[in-house]
């Protein structure tokens, strides 16, 4: 686990969602557009090691836990104010099968971080990628990190091209408030994955453009 220190990204994140982790969900719902739908298409084994990277409140865990008992499911964020939050809620919701750590997304490691035995088999990023500057290094430390046979499952903000410009202008202006930035780039990436003949991509624009869902495969060798 990383050290924290006064100017760390740990404390940064706390600082962002000490009062907001309190009213996270209820405001999160009208416009992270796509995570129920992503939740249902994840292929989930009973005996499953499962990754939330950027888990926040663990609201998409719990919903995991409740659907996939039997699976092992985990979650790390940056935040530990937003982690203290999640425990509360999935303590309260009577879920037993989900463990959170703090920890950052371009560093944790299944062995150090979980101290778990083998890589996991799903890992997803719901609307956190858009929030990490180093979302690159957080895509391949992830890939490093799954089964031979892992699929790692993104959804997060498209190009709104299917939708009015001035609600795109608005939508932006309003999520840089939050360090949330669109990053048109980051499908790019995800297509040279595909082209590297390591991977299969699969990429769903959702909502008229507004999110997408993006499926990665191992290709086993």
């Amino acid at each position: 686990m990383t050290k924290q220190t006064d100017n760390s990204p740990f404390e940064a994140m706390d600082r962002m969602y000490r009062v907001q982790r309190h009213f996270y969900d209820l405001t999160r719902k009208y416009y992270l557009l796509g995570r129920d739908r992503l939740l249902k298409q994840m292929e989930i084994q009973p005996d499953a090691n499962v990754l939330e990277a950027g888990c926040g409140t663990g609201r998409n865990l719990i919903i995991l836990g409740r659907a996939h008992p039997e699976a092992r499911l985990f979650g790390l964020d940056a935040s530990q104010a937003m982690l203290d939050t999640a425990r509360s809620k999935t303590n309260a919701a009577g879920v037993r099968n989900i463990k959170y750590m703090t920890a950052l997304a371009d560093e944790f490691s299944y062995e150090q971080t979980f101290d778990l035995k083998r890589p996991f088999d799903v890992i997803f990023f719901s609307y956190s990628l858009s929030m990490i500057p180093s979302w690159r290094d957080s895509i391949e430390n992830a890939l490093n990190n799954l089964e031979p046979d892992g699929s790692l499952y993104i959804v997060d903000f498209y190009d709104l091209s299917g939708l009015p410009v001035w609600f795109g202008r608005l939508l932006r202006w309003w999520l840089a408030k939050f360090h949330v930035y669109f990053r048109p780039e980051m499908i790019e990436h995800l297509k040279s994955l595909q082209s590297s003949g390591r991977y299969h991509v699969a990429i769903a624009p959702q909502y008229r453009g507004y999110s997408f869902i993006a499926m990665v495969t191992k290709i086993s060798e």
